[in-house]
């Protein structure tokens, strides 16, 4: 096996491979070209869509030659796989401009300007969105019989809810997208999450009819789960986005930090690129040691430089140090705006003059009443931007604002606000 697939196997990122023999012997013979396909079903992509684009560059790091597709196209369809119900179909202009936002995103992680196997962009729009119905039906449609189609489990476990011949016919476009990069990229490898399995062999299979000593093969990566049960990529309802201005950096890193101690040795294989011997060690620290929780600071580390940059890590530990010490005033407008998000917050005109504690208390419903509100500061069990304050009579002033956009209230150990002024 190569370096490559033996890696990939140890880290537990192969579901399924059509021909291991076949495609160790390629990798070792050839530079190879491979892909993996990104609907633009939203303006961003998220921490789901990860495993495939590491996956990419891992492969690209190997000497390979990786193509990121933007579904233009199958993402005006929508993929039946892994859904209960049929997607809301978005406009051409909409999902176009998704597809740039996406393209930009995963310049991010593969290597575009490499001397030897640049990476590639391609757009499925662009040798589908012409096509006529004739051609689709003729050319392509002929090659796929029904009952091949129903027995794929993409589809079969639709067919008691329901499933529109629109989405039934996704499996055909995206098995085209392989023939059309196959042809004219010499891409003989898809990969993709197990849920593509059906898709990736209807894909072979087309290939396999239509070219002559057609050499292709599909590899899956297993779909990402979480030990308590709960959806991976998501925290408290909210996907997490590789979009900054969706999910901030310090959210991004607060999610990875979190990891679960049953998760956090199989995301370090997944999500980082620390060798074999270095996540060892790591497992060691999570069996001895869990309250320390080494293993999960690497990982949110190693995630967040990846995705965002060695500043906006720093920035995430700053201010994930601040808020843990309390110590609110060494942050700056912007890292408050990204700690406190979500926070309850009122608005102020920055020109007002300041307002009585008390009143900011009861107003905000930090407290209750006056009278608990001003019970509350004389306990010591109010601060402002992390100082506490005893004065009962005590007016907000400007010196109480942070850069003249925030001023952070705190009650007991866990209820903050926000005031923002505008």
């Amino acid at each position: 096996m190569t370096d490559l697939l033996n890696d990939l196997s140890k880290r537990g990122l192969i579901q399924q491979l059509t021909d291991e023999e076949g495609l160790n012997k390629l990798l070792q013979d050839e530079k190879v070209s491979l892909y993996s396909g990104f609907d633009p079903t939203g303006d961003s992509l998220h921490i789901g869509h990860l495993l495939p684009i590491l996956t990419l560059r891992r492969f690209q790091l190997a000497g390979h030659q990786p193509i990121a597709l933007v579904g233009g196209a199958t993402g005006l369809i929508g993929d039946p796989s892994g859904k209960k119900a049929e997607r809301t179909l978005n406009s051409e202009d909409i999902v176009l401009e998704w597809s740039d936002k996406i393209k930009g995103q995963l310049s991010r992680f593969l290597d575009f300007e490499h001397e030897e196997n640049p990476a590639a962009v391609v757009n499925n729009f662009d040798w589908i969105g012409n096509m006529s119905v004739i051609s689709f039906l003729r050319d392509v449609g002929k090659n796929f019989g029904i009952n091949y189609m129903l027995a794929k489990d993409t589809v079969s476990s639709r067919i008691e809810t329901g499933i529109s011949y629109t989405e039934f016919s996704y499996m055909i476009l995206q098995s085209l997208d392989f023939l059309n990069l196959y042809r004219n990229n010499s891409c003989k490898l898809q990969i993709g999450g197990s849920d593509q399995w059906g898709n990736i062999t209807a894909g072979l299979e087309l290939i396999r009819k239509s070219e002559e000593n057609a050499k292709a093969f599909g590899l899956t990566m297993p779909l990402v789960t979480k030990a308590d049960g709960t959806k991976f990529g998501k925290t408290e309802g909210h996907a997490i986005w590789l979009d900054k201005e969706k999910t901030s950096p310090y959210e991004f890193y607060q999610f990875w930090i979190n990891t679960d101690d049953r998760d956090v040795v199989k995301y370090l294989k997944y999500f980082s690129f620390l060798s074999h011997e270095e996540i060892e060690e790591l497992e060691k620290s999570v069996e001895e040691a869990p309250e320390k929780r080494e293993a999960q600071k690497k990982l949110a580390e190693e995630v967040t430089t990846l995705v965002h940059g060695e500043e906006a890590l720093n920035q995430a530990i700053r201010i994930s140090n601040a808020l843990f010490a309390g110590d609110i005033k060494k942050l700056s407008a912007e890292e408050i705006e990204q700690g406190f998000k979500g926070v309850p917050s009122l608005e102020r005109d920055a020109s007002e003059e300041g307002q009585s504690l008390v009143d900011i208390l009861v107003e905000s419903k930090l407290s209750p009443s006056k009278r608990q509100a001003r019970e509350d500061i004389s306990n010591g069990a109010v601060s402002i931007n992390g100082e506490k304050q005893t004065e009962v009579g005590y007016v907000l002033s400007e010196e109480d604002k942070i850069e003249n956009k925030f001023t952070v209230l705190r009650r007991g150990k866990k209820k903050y606000f926000l005031v923002i002024y505008k």
